[in-house]
């Protein structure tokens, strides 16, 4: 049998999801919910400010009309955090799947570069290694299920600058336990490598990998390397153990599996390298490439990232509330095609029918929002100006 599947369905379980999950209301008779998220895809599938989405329709609401409703939306951040997680919930796998089994977890932090100035607090910008001109972001931590076909994001957090990352990395997992999301074995960004983290996953029994950032001494030091660069001079691949510490604390043992590889030209470069990873939990494997082949699977969290970014609308305030729901937003529009391209198109339990997701992608989803949202409010193809436009002389 044959199913189809139109625009105006993917525009309406959407249009639902968000309405129910982020409890949005009417803003006076000018804007109701679906006007306002009508103009949040056009926003998000043309990459631009939703300020230029609305400009962009003739019959829709001003741009003023559109910023005024979505602040009247939400009040706190953690508040508007808490309705984004349980719209991110929308497709995951069976309850009863998610019983008896559990899952390759990744987390991991993205920065979104920022130039300005913060709106109320200093620690709502992250300081970074600089990245696209600046050492300030918006930072944004998620735990992503990296299954092939059940690549979902289950939690997502706004991080404040200064904030513990073993904070970050236990509501990440709280989150994911109200829906019984347990971890398998969890894949962690070098961002969260710090004896705090180590500590909390190691008492809660989380088996984890993550990649070692090189400290200490250099090798040209008289004194030799020191520190985790010691794992760089290593000729072989092999396994160690190390303490990692951190000033006022108690240092705290993990497991280390160094491989070392020819680059082979990858990004331009010839000669040995070495990738070094810490670990905890489980019986690593024999030969140290397997180790670093499991921990490549944490890369399909950086497909959803990619992904999300095709899907964020952009913007310049300050706000920080605005900025976390375009990122929200992108998020579950990413699922919601997961969904769609994957566990939503079997008829049952049994049945795995998938459709191909060369037959949709994402942006193409996202394209058929936009057209269903022109088609209804229509599209401004007229500029009032000045003077009289001359035509161009050829």
């Amino acid at each position: 049998m044959q199913y189809t599947l139109t625009s105006g369905e993917v525009h309406a379980q959407t249009t639902t999801l968000l309405r129910t999950a982020l409890r949005l209301s009417d803003y006076k008779q000018t804007c109701p919910v679906p006007t306002l998220l009508g103009v949040v895809y056009v926003a998000c599938a043309r990459l631009v400010s939703l300020s230029a989405a609305a400009t962009g329709l003739l019959y829709g609401p001003c741009a003023e009309t559109v910023r005024k409703a979505l602040l009247a939306q939400f009040g706190e951040i953690d508040e508007l955090q808490r309705r984004l997680n349980l719209a991110l919930r929308y497709g995951l796998p069976s309850n009863r799947d998610r019983r008896r089994r559990k899952y390759w977890l990744a987390v991991d932090l993205t920065l979104i570069p920022y130039h300005g100035k913060p709106q109320k607090a200093e620690n709502e910008l992250f300081r970074g290694q600089p990245k696209g001109g600046t050492t300030h972001f918006h930072a944004y931590a998620s735990l992503c299920i990296i299954e092939t076909g059940q690549r979902f994001t289950v939690a997502l957090r706004y991080v404040r600058d200064k904030e513990k990352m073993a904070a970050v990395v236990k509501a990440l997992l709280r989150t994911a336990a109200e829906v019984r999301i347990r971890p398998r074995k969890l894949l962690l960004d070098r961002g969260f490598y710090a004896v705090d983290v180590v500590c909390y996953l190691k008492r809660a029994a989380y088996p984890f990998v993550m990649p070692v950032p090189m400290k200490g001494r250099r090798p040209n030091h008289p004194k030799g390397a020191g520190g985790t660069r010691v794992f760089g001079t290593w000729k072989r691949s092999g396994y160690s153990r190390y303490r990692i510490q951190s000033s006022g604390k108690q240092g705290e043992w993990v497991e280390i599996g160094v491989h070392c590889r020819n680059r082979a030209g990858r990004r331009g470069k010839h000669g040995r390298e070495r990738l070094v990873y810490a670990f905890w939990g489980f019986t690593p494997p024999k030969n140290v490439k397997n180790l670093s082949e499991q921990y490549r699977r944490r890369f399909g969290i950086e497909t959803s990232y990619r992904q999300m970014h095709q899907a964020r609308a952009r913007t310049s305030t300050r706000n920080p509330l605005v900025r976390l729901f375009l990122v929200g937003v992108a998020l579950v529009l990413r699922n919601v095609w997961v969904w769609l391209t994957g566990l939503g198109q079997a008829a049952n339990q049994k049945s795995r029918r998938r459709l191909a997701r060369s037959k949709l992608t994402l942006k193409q989803m996202l394209h058929w929002l936009q057209h269903l949202v022109e088609e209804t409010f229509g599209v401004a193809t007229e500029l009032q100006t000045e003077h009289p436009t001359k035509p161009i002389v050829v």
